[in-house]
């Protein structure tokens, strides 16, 4: 078998049944799907915590949001469509005033930022503004989240990559980190635990967070920006206000508890299952985590071993069959024990290659009556091209079908809806490849497609790979890389 076929756009489904491909054309005519829901938040409460002038500009943003924001001068409407304001869009309510304010000094949170030490400065920063979110859980407000501002100097100094010019302190070398983790300082200049998480401000405090049970929304201040400011050489490029409106407030509205949108067509009692390795930093090791989701939107996350999982002769990660049978079925457990839908079919999405011994462990999880099939989706990065006759490039859904298991499938692509390719490189395919139990390879592929509309972080047509890839290495980066993390919660609002 040799074919090429062309999926359709998926639909979407908003409230009222009514189904549209573009999640921005659905809200704005429609309104989310839960819109007539007994659980859809009407009015949101949202503390914020900033600066002087990030507060200031977030309520400016809010202000702006409440209202329609035309497409701007010399963007092209199709691909930067108008947002039509929150309440016309999510059928909702975003007060401009928050809930609780808690204003940081910005000479506080600049000294902080200037500590040469990596992990004392990311720490710090973290710890400056979980201690606000501390104050106001005291209080009898209830809170649906927290936004948290940030200067974009804790953007620039608080990455893995950030390179500190200047500022205050000693750089700690890799050998002293490890033994600062493992001992006390008897003048308390340091905290041992600090040498234990992440050196990313994001995906630390995501960490840390968790133990507070309060989603948050991070926002840089220079996002924020109302007016189009001229662009300079090594200034932030910025979409139009009326985009930016439309992937912060989904975030927001999903965060808050809403269901923006689901995928129409669902097959009931199917669920997708991403599995993503993260190398620890030290021993050698990996740990593993999993994180389920459904048609219509729901999932959960679970954290699995850690292990020498990593193969350097292969190039790949395997776990035993013992740890395997583990993480799915504490994924499986715990969606059960929240959500408590039947299930039929599970679909596991990996990047790595699944051997009989991690197959035969996943099998073991799953209950007899449900159908279990293993499929590797990978980027093909540097293989496969495919190109059409003029001068536009592939169509987005492109299945090439090369074997009965085994073909290409284009997420990314020249989009009809959008008139346009939104990509800047010849678009890549992925690699779809059922491994193990049976499947028809072209319905897997026409549901991984699907999943590329599932993103609540943004508000896009569709994604150049599926939420289960997507999300599965960005959920290992915040578990894995702060180990120290109590009270992981399974939902992705935390996460995101």
């Amino acid at each position: 078998m040799n074919s090429v076929t062309i999926f359709e756009e998926p639909q979407l489904e908003f409230a009222s049944g009514e189904r549209l491909e573009h999640p921005r054309d659905g809200l704005t005519l429609f309104g989310p799907v839960d819109s007539k829901g007994i659980e859809k938040p009407s009015h949101i409460r949202y503390g914020v915590i900033g600066t002087k002038g990030g507060i200031r500009a977030l309520k400016e943003f809010i202000f702006a949001v409440n209202r329609e924001i035309p497409t701007g001068d010399g963007f092209d409407d199709i691909l930067w469509p108008h947002f039509p304001g929150f309440e016309e869009a999510f059928h909702s309510v975003l007060p401009v005033e928050p809930a609780w304010v808690e204003e940081i000094d910005e000479v506080t949170v600049r000294s902080a930022a200037s500590n040469r030490d990596d992990h004392q400065r990311v720490f710090g920063l973290v710890s400056l503004y979980l201690s606000r979110i501390r104050a106001a859980k005291k209080s009898d407000e209830a809170f649906d989240f927290f936004v948290i501002v940030i200067p974009d100097l804790i953007y620039t100094n608080c990455r893995p990559l950030s390179r500190l010019h200047g500022g205050h302190g000693s750089r700690v070398g890799k050998r002293e980190q490890q033994l600062r983790a493992q001992m006390g300082d008897f003048f308390e200049s340091y905290e041992p635990e600090q040498y234990s998480f992440s050196i990313d401000f994001r995906r630390q405090i995501k960490a840390r967070v968790m133990e507070l049970e309060m989603p948050i929304q991070i926002i840089r201040e220079s996002t924020l920006a109302l007016e189009a400011t001229e662009r300079r050489f090594g200034s932030r490029p910025l979409t139009p206000l009326s985009d930016r409106a439309w992937n912060l407030c989904t975030a927001l509205y999903y965060k808050s508890g809403g269901k923006p949108w689901k995928l129409a067509d669902v097959r009931n009692g199917v669920c997708y299952v991403g599995v993503s390795f993260k190398n620890t930093e030290t021993n050698h090791n990996a740990c593993s985590a999993a994180q389920m989701f459904l048609n219509d939107g729901d999932g959960v996350v679970f954290l699995g071993d850690e292990g020498r999982w990593y193969s350097e002769k292969r190039g790949e990660y395997h776990l035993n069959r013992e740890s395997a049978f583990r993480l799915l079925s504490g994924v499986l457990n715990t969606y059960k024990a929240l959500h408590g839908k039947e299930l039929k079919e599970v679909f596991l999405h990996c990047q790595s290659a699944v051997n009989d011994e991690e197959f035969a462990g996943y099998q073991m999880a799953c209950p007899k009556e449900v159908k279990l099939v293993v499929i590797r989706v990978a980027p093909e990065r540097l293989g496969l091209r495919l190109y059409r006759a003029g001068t536009r490039p592939v169509l987005r859904g492109t299945w090439w079908q090369a074997t009965p298991r085994r073909g290409f499938l284009w997420c990314s692509g020249f989009k009809p809806r959008l008139r346009t390719y939104d990509g800047s490189e010849v678009p890549q395919p992925l690699c779809i490849d059922v491994q193990h139990g049976e499947a028809d390879v072209a319905q897997v592929a026409s549901d991984i497609l699907g999943l590329t509309k599932l993103n609540y972080n943004c508000c896009k047509l569709g994604e150049n790979r599926p939420v289960t890839i997507h999300f599965s290495s960005a959920v290992g980066e915040i578990l894995v890389s702060n180990r120290l993390t109590r009270d992981h919660k399974p939902n992705f609002k935390y996460y995101i």
